[in-house]
């Protein structure tokens, strides 16, 4: 990486949140050459330093076995995930019930939506420009095939996801709330990268606005992130609208290592970067 690319990419990430994250780029460089040192023994490499990352992310058995052979193989696996690692960092931060946000982090380059290729149910949703750019790619190639999105929910401030959790958890309990709305900085949707499309329940999984994105949404950069049969993996029930943007790389890394699954391939990175000192 050059000294251009390292102050690029510094900047974007200081452009894109309202909080300071570690800037990669050093990290990166050291742990290429890292790894180009160990790749000669590699079974050694994976027992060594994997196995603790798969524990700690909870990867089940057969799939971290998945990932271990592709390391075992080539070390494609470790330059793809060296290389989405210089994308946005908060494409790929896990936001969970137990990894909260930044405190007071707020995205500062969200934009408005308004109808065109996708329809948008009210006025005031936004999202961050990368998201809105990615969004309209998809509605677009969606639009062609006939189907017309329409998005329902989109960014909510840390005030405003505390508002949603409280009526929630009042007219439903708290169990029940905790199941579909997340305490506020706990929220996918705070990082104004994430999108609800309508209708907003269960009978969008029957649309074919559903259909379509479960077979092309990863080529656009979009990941389901709460799908069906995963509530004990993320801790949330089947959403089948709700759609988070994790740019193509990582969109296309989740579909091939982790067979689609978002959560199981964020906590991997997250388990990977702090073994990593990131």
């Amino acid at each position: 990486m050059t000294e251009n690319d390292r102050s690029e990419q510094s900047t974007q990430n200081e452009g894109s949140s309202g909080a300071d994250l570690p800037d990669l780029a050093d990290t990166i460089d050291r742990l290429s050459a890292e790894t180009a040192g160990v790749m000669g023994d590699r079974e050694a490499y994976v027992n060594d330093s994997w196995r603790w990352i798969f524990g700690e992310a909870g990867i089940p058995d057969q799939l971290a076995r998945k990932v271990a052979d592709s390391v075992l193989e080539s070390p494609t696996f470790v330059m793809e995930l060296l290389v989405l690692l210089q994308q946005d960092p908060y494409t790929y931060y896990l936001v969970d019930k137990r990894n909260a946000l930044p405190d007071g982090y707020e995205p500062n380059d969200l934009v408005s939506l308004r109808s065109g290729s996708y329809r948008v149910d009210r006025d005031g949703l936004m999202l961050r420009a990368i998201a809105a750019e990615a969004l309209e790619e998809l509605a677009a190639a969606a639009a062609r095939d006939g189907i017309i999105l329409t998005v329902g929910s989109t960014y909510r401030s840390t005030a405003y996801q505390a508002q949603v959790y409280e009526r929630e958890v009042a007219m439903y309990g708290k169990e029940a709330a905790d199941r579909e709305s997340a305490q506020p900085g706990k929220s996918q949707h705070q990082l104004g990268l994430t999108l609800d499309f309508t209708p907003i329940d269960d009978a969008f999984a029957q649309t074919p606005a559903s259909r379509w994105l479960l077979n092309n949404a990863s080529r656009f950069g979009w990941s389901l992130s709460f799908p069906d049969g995963y509530e004990e993996v993320t801790g949330y029930r089947w959403e089948s609208w709700h759609y988070r943007y994790v740019g193509k790389d990582l969109a296309a890394f989740i579909d091939k290592y982790f067979d689609g699954i978002q959560q199981y391939a964020l906590q991997f990175i997250k388990a990977w970067l702090d073994e990593a000192g990131v």
